[in-house]
């Protein structure tokens, strides 16, 4: 587990611009609940959540369409949230970071680690709103 005063800026820069933090399995659940879209980031300390991840979703979001909610679990922190996340998103295989958008609880779109890692943020922006747009 990583400490806080480590993790605290990273959660930030998703928290700042609209991101709820789901800390448990029941939060995970709940939120997956509601109707609409909801985007999920497994948020990471790695270099590519730093300098792809974050900023291509944040960027994401100036768009349009964008999900009814968005909502972060920070992945070697929040290890309930995260697990259970991770269980929505099968038959993908755990990664961090990623990224999934479902529609009314389905799984409808996912970004993976090797499909952020070595990508421009600006890149995984367009993926996502793409996705915005055929979804929200």
């Amino acid at each position: 587990m990583y400490p806080a005063e480590l993790v605290k800026p990273m959660r930030e820069q998703l928290t700042n611009v609209g991101f709820d933090e789901l800390f448990n399995a029941e939060a995970v659940d709940a939120a997956l609940s509601k109707p609409g879209t909801t985007l999920i980031v497994v948020n990471s300390v790695c270099g590519c959540a730093a300098a792809n991840a974050r900023p291509g979703v944040i960027e994401s979001l100036k768009n349009d369409k964008r999900p009814t909610q968005s909502v972060t679990v920070f992945a070697g922190v929040d290890k309930e949230a995260v697990n259970k996340a991770r269980e929505h998103m099968i038959p993908f295989p755990p990664s961090s970071p990623c990224m999934a958008l479902f529609k009314d609880g389905e799984l409808v779109h996912m970004l993976e680690r090797h499909h952020i890692e070595g990508r421009p943020a600006e890149l995984i922006s367009e993926n996502l709103k793409d996705a915005y747009n055929e979804h929200c």
